[in-house]
């Protein structure tokens, strides 16, 4: 019996590395850009996740003139500042916070069909 040296299995937890991974709760923040059917050929971007220490008016600002949209800032309970952009600017958006050095490119989820 020595020769063959059982080893006992122990019990082995799959989800242990992704568990300690996530341990870092708001580690990986993302910044979700949604698009939202209106009515007919009319859609709405909104953009969320940003960091509470930028200035959402001022992003709002440069959106609205780069993209020739109109757009708002709105306070939500549950989600905190939400940027509103008319029209379908997923992509647009995307590229601008990426280049303005606001977000990185693996932070962003873009939404939608």
């Amino acid at each position: 019996m020595s020769e063959l040296d059982l080893q006992i299995p122990s019990a082995f937890d799959p989800f242990a590395e992704a568990s300690a991974e996530d341990s870092g709760a708001g580690s990986k923040e993302y910044v979700h850009i949604r698009i939202q059917q209106r009515n007919g050929r009319k859609s709405l971007t909104t953009v969320q996740g940003l960091k509470k220490d930028f200035s959402y008016n001022k992003i709002l600002k440069d959106l609205k003139k780069e993209f020739c949209c109109n757009g708002t800032v709105v306070q939500d309970s549950e989600l905190g500042q939400v940027i509103q952009l008319q029209g379908d600017q997923r992509k647009n958006v995307s590229t601008f916070l990426i280049q303005a050095g606001i977000v990185k490119k693996d932070h962003i989820k873009i939404h939608g069909f």
